[in-house]
């Protein structure tokens, strides 16, 4: 468990992993099987995975999601979304002399099923908060700082009811010309007791990106 400062939002889940149990193709023939020895471990669920395709960001789920630009490049997600896809834009190139970039970042996919949801407006503002929590610690570190002015918002996406968080974490990166970076979470509701995802970070100084990601959550495609 940790909790963020200055902000708005908190971290209330528990980090888990549990065995699940995987079908057992049986023989086509031969003789009747008399006894199943429960000895060997079974083998764990492979988590699901998003892929970019053309011009979208498409979730395991088949739905899609417009990538920002031709310019964002395939990029691995790595906020914890279920079955999601990400792409990057670098805006500091190779900032320290050593070859570390900056850039944009933007991922699509499924709520957690480990993070508890309902399909009302407190529970959309609160999967918005959960999973929010989880990318600005996986996007940058349990320590992170974000700064005051956190923001909630109703939104609509396609007929489906949603929730948009934006708050701006600091930056404090030894010779990177970036004092913060604002973090947007967009939740959607599926329709079928699910939520679908989409992640921005995008840095201070390119602030203009904010638009095209929310145009770009206008324009997700629920498939079901």
């Amino acid at each position: 468990m940790a909790a963020l400062a200055t902000t708005g939002l908190s971290v209330g889940w528990i980090w888990s992993k549990a065995d699940a149990v995987s079908p057992v193709a049986l023989p086509s023939g031969g003789a009747p099987i008399d006894t199943v020895s429960p000895s060997v471990k079974p083998s764990e669920t492979p988590t699901p995975y998003g892929k970019v395709l053309g011009t979208s960001m498409v979730a395991s789920n088949n739905d899609t999601m417009p990538i920002m630009s031709s310019a964002w490049g395939n990029y691995g997600e790595t906020t914890g979304l279920w079955g999601g896809a990400a792409i990057w834009l670098t805006v500091h190139k190779n900032y320290n002399g050593k070859g570390a970039s900056w850039g944009n970042y933007t991922a699509f996919g499924q709520l957690p099923p480990d993070i508890p949801y309902k399909n009302t407006a407190a529970g959309l503002r609160e999967a918005a908060v959960q999973i929010g929590s989880r990318a600005i610690i996986n996007l940058y570190d349990k320590d992170a700082q974000v700064m005051k002015g956190t923001t909630h918002k109703a939104i609509t996406v396609n007929g489906h009811p949603g929730h948009e968080l934006v708050a701006k974490v600091v930056v404090k990166v030894p010779m990177l010309a970036e004092t913060y970076s604002t973090v947007m979470i967009s939740v959607i509701d599926r329709g079928d007791g699910t939520a679908d995802v989409a992640i921005a970070d995008i840095a201070g100084s390119t602030s203009a990106w904010q638009s095209v990601y929310r145009h770009k959550v206008s324009q997700i495609q629920i498939n079901k």
